[in-house]
């Protein structure tokens, strides 16, 4: 079964799938953001190139638990993949994978340009990666 992992950001989609046992992740893409429906569509192609059968969201809770406002965009970005895509949705907590991206890249000693091109889809790898292991 091959999961998307996502991590969404405002900006961005950070893209990641597992292999096709599911027992590691490989980021894919970052999705620059320009519509709703624009997002929607380059899931698709992925979701379908990928035989995608379900997806990860990236749960950004607050470092205390508790839900925030980002928290109900993800939410909501979930409903829309639900009814476009018609895959079931997980959510995953995503604490620190932001973090945990930028710390593996400095390891790497990236550039900052560079770092910042690909943070989002390293994240969503982190997302997904930590869902994996859990399963």
């Amino acid at each position: 079964m091959r999961i998307l992992g996502l991590d969404l950001g405002d900006r961005t989609i950070g893209v990641a799938v597992s292999d096709p046992l599911g027992f590691t992740a490989q980021g894919i893409t970052t999705i620059r953001r320009k519509s709703l429906q624009y997002d929607i569509e380059e899931l698709k192609k992925i979701c379908k190139e990928y035989n995608i059968e379900k997806v990860l969201l990236g749960y950004p809770k607050n470092m205390n638990g508790t839900e925030g406002p980002r928290c109900e965009i993800v939410r909501e970005f979930a409903e829309v993949i639900k009814e476009q895509l018609d895959l079931p949705i997980q959510f995953w907590d995503e604490r620190l994978s932001t973090v945990a991206a930028h710390r593996a890249m400095l390891e790497a000693d990236l550039s900052r340009a560079k770092r910042k091109k690909i943070v989002d889809k390293i994240a969503a790898v982190y997302i997904l990666q930590g869902y994996l292991d859990s399963i």
